[in-house]
């Protein structure tokens, strides 16, 4: 069976780190979320795996070969195709009458392998299959309901007022070839096209009972991380990483090869820290940090539930926490993110015009790839800083 993934999807909510990649290049404990779903695809015996890009997409071919898992990899440019039903479209050339492919997205997070469940839900079902699962929010997502057998009757694509459904659609399918030509019929309409297939073929839900999250804003990335977190049970440290005097590690630390660590500084996992990284004396690592490859770390650095994407410096006495931070970001010694309200409140933010209330009381920063803030800052919670912003030092004196 071949694999379709969508790997083109822009994230306009998740800015500003989907200004330079697309949703699924972001990074989640370490790993690109499109570097997991071909993982699972691989360990569940698909080889053969075709992945559609669009936004920034010429990030994705030179960052991720086939070679590198064993597997072919090819690339299909989503182009002037439009929408989810464009993109799908795109195999259509690369499958036979009578096959049967899998489609992913590639944004999607999940805590197991939901590729490995979809195919044991196909196999008993002998026929066309969607993984589908339970959310706290289900506005936002296709709305699924099903009969005593497990088949989806009705699909409503984002429901509007108080008409919602249980179950809402994960991004996982298993579909017959005959699903593209529906989908032309129908001006490549997702939604349209797959009501016409439950209506006339069928389709089986494969229920997803496990974790599963979409990144729809910037903080979603730091639930991403800990979702992925939970397992880590036991260290995993490689024998090239260099503890120059006393270094305290406990819980579930990933830590890669080259990585330097110097006397004093504590590590309380999960956490993970990234090949080549240097972490300064007298650091505090705090659980679900993700510190990406070759990151430097300055002396008495506090860094609690942040994530660096890799090739970004916190000058000394810094504390970053609840945060998200770039690629080739240079944070001057002293920035303190401020990670709550005094009324501990939820912090909001405006995201594309809108006031969208993270739910959440601790939010820290959100900095955008290349960015520079100089020595001295203290950044209000939930402030987002777009890339290549430089903010000069913070001086005291001389006043002008």
């Amino acid at each position: 069976m071949k694999a379709l993934i969508l790997a083109g999807g822009c994230g306009k909510n998740l800015m500003p780190f989907t200004a330079t990649r697309p949703k699924a290049m972001i990074k989640i404990a370490g790993r690109r979320i499109l570097e997991d779903k071909i993982s699972m695809l691989k360990e569940s015996g698909l080889n053969n795996l075709y992945v559609v890009t669009g936004h920034a997409g010429e990030t994705i071919p030179e960052r991720l070969s086939g070679t590198d898992y064993g597997i072919n990899i090819s690339y299909l440019s989503q182009g002037d195709k439009k929408g989810i039903g464009g993109a799908v479209s795109l195999i259509k050339e690369k499958i036979s009458p009578g096959e049967y492919f899998m489609l992913i997205y590639g944004d999607i997070i999940t805590s197991e392998n939901i590729v490995h469940y979809t195919l044991q839900s196909f196999n008993l079902a002998k026929g066309p299959v969607a993984s589908v699962c339970l959310t706290q929010s289900t506005e936002m997502y296709g709305n699924v309901y099903l009969d005593e057998q497990m088949r989806v009757t009705k699909l409503v694509e984002k429901p509007k007022g108080g008409n919602l459904g249980n179950y809402i659609l994960a991004g996982v399918y298993i579909l017959p070839s005959e699903f593209i030509d529906i989908l032309e019929r129908n001006d490549n309409d997702m939604e349209t096209a797959l009501t016409e297939l439950i209506d006339k073929v069928g389709l089986t839900a494969s229920i997803w009972e496990n974790d599963w999250l979409d990144l729809c804003y910037p903080w979603d990335i730091l639930t991403a991380n800990q979702t992925m977190m939970n397992g880590w049970n036991q260290a995993i440290v490689s024998d090239s990483v260099i503890l120059k005097g006393e270094v305290k590690i406990s819980g579930g630390v990933h830590i890669e090869a080259g990585v330097e660590i110097r006397s004093g500084t504590v590590i309380e996992g999960p956490c993970f820290i990234g090949q080549g990284s240097f972490i300064g004396n007298n650091c505090l690592i705090r659980k679900n940090s993700s510190i990406g490859q070759n990151c430097s770390i300055g002396y008495g650095v506090e860094l609690k539930n942040a994530i660096l994407f890799g090739n970004s410096t916190i000058g000394r006495l810094s504390y970053v926490g609840d945060s998200v931070i770039g690629r080739k970001v240079n944070i001057g010694a002293g920035t303190m993110t401020v990670n709550n309200n005094l009324d501990n409140t939820t912090i909001k933010r405006e995201i594309n015009g809108k006031e969208i209330d993270s739910g959440l009381n601790k939010l820290g920063a959100f900095v955008g790839d290349n960015s520079i803030i100089g020595a001295g800052h203290t950044l209000k919670a939930g402030t987002i800083i777009d890339s290549d912003i430089t903010i000069p030092h913070n001086y005291s004196y001389p006043t002008e």
